[in-house]
Formats: structure tokens, C-alpha cells, sequence
């Protein structure tokens, strides 16, 4: 019993300590892309798909997704061909990253994690994990003490450099008297305006929550449905039963 109970408390230690850690910098709300329309939402997440194959798969794999799962979202398999395989010449590949684990621990202090479900696993009480992901790849900023050149505020000293620096631009955050970020400065422009990066990113997230499940969306849709159909079916019955007991006193 005794030891029982030192479990109890060490699993609530930890799973305090696990809160505490996910509690830091404030995250922001990802876009809810799935609200949009069928052919907007997989525009959103073919664009994502696009963002996640050309930045990302460079260093990062997703060894539980194949190329050509790629099709639910609207891409067809010479569309997947042509414009995304650069790591496999077959479209039933995995997503697997080209570097090298060895030279990726030299370069980055440890081998890049597998990105497939990470959408899940960053989830805590300060958001969810897509809204980790969004305010991580929209807080990176300079800083020359750093092996990679860059730093990020939902990640402090963070193995990853800017990947999207072409993108995004280089800003710098502002603090209050607090040390509190109150707003970025725009020291260097991207290719993209604020807007446009923020909304490229929403796109990058969605498809990577889409990847952690790609039935999610479907599931959620079907979901509506199945619970229509159960009220219908608990009202008919409740009329039924009523109207079989009805004669029995």
C-alpha cells in the first residue's frame, strides 16, 4: 500500500512537472482550416504539403506517411510525381528525410525527430499541438550566440535553424518592462508579407495535423451524421416503447 501510494505521488509529480513545461510562452491560435470549404481546405492542405516537402523533409522525415496518401487531399499520383518526390523515385514511398542521422547530430546537437504525429505530441495546457507548431514556426529571431544563427521564443535555444527565413524575413522581438513579448520588428523583409507568412504557416500546420490523422477531418464530418442518426433513432424508440406500453397497466 505504502509503495502504492509513493507511485501516485511521483506520477502526479511528473505529470505536474510535464504541465509546468508546457505552460511557457504563450502560444497563439492556429487557424481552424478545417471550417472552410471542402476545396478551400484541401487547397490549404496541398500548399502545406508543398510548404512541408520543399523546407522540412530536407532534415525532418515522416516515416509513416507515403507520397501517394497524398491523393486524398485532392493531388493526383503524376501531380505527387512531378512536384513532390525528391527524397524516393516511388510514389509508395514513406517520407523519408535524405540526411544523414550521423552528420545531422554534428550539425544540430541531435538526429532531427520524425515528424509524423508531432502535431499530437506537442499538445499541453498552454494549446494544442497545431497551436505549438504555428507559434514555433512564427517565432524565430536572430541570435549570434547560437550555433545555427537563430533562436526561438516558443522553443529557447532551439537545435533548428529558420528554415523559412527566405520566407518570413528576419525580425526581432520586442519586450516590455516585464521582459514580456509585446510585437516584432521587421529588420530584414521575406518574400512573403506578414500576412501571407502567417497564412503559409496555417497551411503547414493544417497539413501536418492532417498527416498525424489523415481521417480526422472525414471522421469529424461523419461524426455529425452518426449523431443525427442516434437522436433520431432515441427519439423513435422512446415512441415505441411508449406506444407498446401504452394498453398495459
Amino acid at each position: 500500500m505504502k509503495k502504492w501510494i509513493v507511485g501516485c505521488v511521483m506520477a502526479l509529480g511528473l505529470a505536474g512537472g510535464a504541465l509546468a513545461a508546457g505552460a511557457g510562452f504563450p502560444l497563439d491560435k492556429a487557424p481552424e482550416l478545417s471550417k472552410k470549404s471542402e476545396k478551400e481546405y484541401q487547397a490549404a492542405l496541398q500548399n502545406g504539403a508543398k510548404l512541408f516537402v520543399n523546407y522540412c523533409l530536407n532534415c525532418h522525415s515522416a516515416a509513416f506517411m507515403r507520397f501517394n496518401r497524398l491523393q486524398d487531399i485532392g493531388l493526383t499520383e503524376q501531380q505527387i510525381k512531378d512536384n513532390l518526390l525528391f527524397t524516393t523515385q516511388k510514389v509508395g514511398d514513406v517520407m523519408k528525410s535524405a540526411i544523414n542521422p550521423i552528420q545531422a547530430k554534428e550539425w544540430f546537437g541531435a538526429n532531427p525527430p520524425d515528424l509524423t504525429v508531432i502535431s499530437r505530441s506537442r499538445a499541453s495546457a498552454a494549446g494544442s499541438g497545431p497551436d505549438y507548431l504555428y507559434t514555433y514556426m512564427r517565432t524565430f529571431y536572430r541570435d549570434d550566440t547560437r550555433p545555427t544563427g537563430w533562436n526561438n521564443m516558443a522553443f529557447p535555444n532551439a537545435g533548428m535553424p529558420h528554415v523559412l527565413y527566405e520566407l518570413q524575413g528576419e525580425r526581432k522581438p520586442i519586450f516590455d518592462e516585464h521582459q514580456q513579448v509585446t510585437g516584432w520588428e521587421q529588420v530584414k523583409p521575406g518574400k512573403l508579407s506578414p500576412e501571407a507568412y502567417d497564412a503559409a504557416i496555417g497551411d503547414l500546420v493544417a497539413y501536418m495535423q492532417w498527416m498525424a490523422e489523415p481521417a480526422q477531418h472525414q471522421r469529424t464530418r461523419l461524426g455529425v451524421w452518426v449523431l443525427l442518426f442516434l437522436g433520431f433513432f432515441t427519439f423513435s424508440a422512446w415512441r415505441l416503447n411508449k406506444a407498446f406500453w401504452k394498453d398495459v397497466k
